[in-house]
């Protein structure tokens, strides 16, 4: 069963149609939209600050998403692939946006949307992904537009796909229900 605590008297919140696997971990201060997918190992840590996540948002495995005590949330917008062992750390993530695999992203960042940030990327404290742009290395740096293709290619598909993997498990959901 996942592990979904209170913290300082906060509890997760939870949209319609969620799907948390059984080994992640929720605690504190987090605010999670509709059809939402938390994946194996993946954790999402409101102690510090609060952790805000849009609608059709998957945290993919290992994935751990974080914020800054006193000084940076985590704001996360609508559409948003989070890749598998990727690191979101008090920053802000817009709509329609794929986080890559292993990735990286600091404090006090925006992507911004129909972005893109490659796997393996490190975004530094404060940079600002351009919306509709790809950012790629360490330190991640804008190397491309993104093409409409992409958006409705990777973007849109990503996150729709994850709609349908965490209908697979719903018999065997643990995120409370509304």
């Amino acid at each position: 069963m996942a592990l979904i605590l209170p913290v300082q008297g906060k509890s997760p919140e939870f949209g319609n149609d969620c799907f948390v696997a059984p080994n992640a971990t929720i605690v504190g201060d987090v605010v999670m939209g509709d059809a939402c997918s938390v994946w194996f190992n993946a954790v999402i840590r409101g102690d510090v600050n609060y952790i805000k996540i849009g609608n059709k948002v998957n945290i993919q495995d290992g994935a751990i998403i974080h914020c800054t005590y006193e000084k940076h949330p985590t704001n996360i917008g609508n559409n948003v692939s989070i890749g598998h062992n990727a690191m979101v750390h008090g920053c802000t993530i817009h709509d329609n946006v794929l986080i890559g695999m292993g990735s990286i992203v600091m404090d006090e960042c925006v992507v911004h949307t129909n972005a893109i940030i490659a796997a393996g990327a490190v975004v530094l404290e404060g940079t600002i992904v351009e919306a509709g742009s790809i950012y790629a290395g360490v330190p991640a740096k804008k190397v491309k537009e993104v093409s409409q293709d992409l958006i409705h290619g990777e973007i849109n598909r990503i996150s729709n796909n994850y709609v349908k993997y965490a209908s697979w498990f719903e018999s065997n959901n643990d995120a409370p229900k509304k």
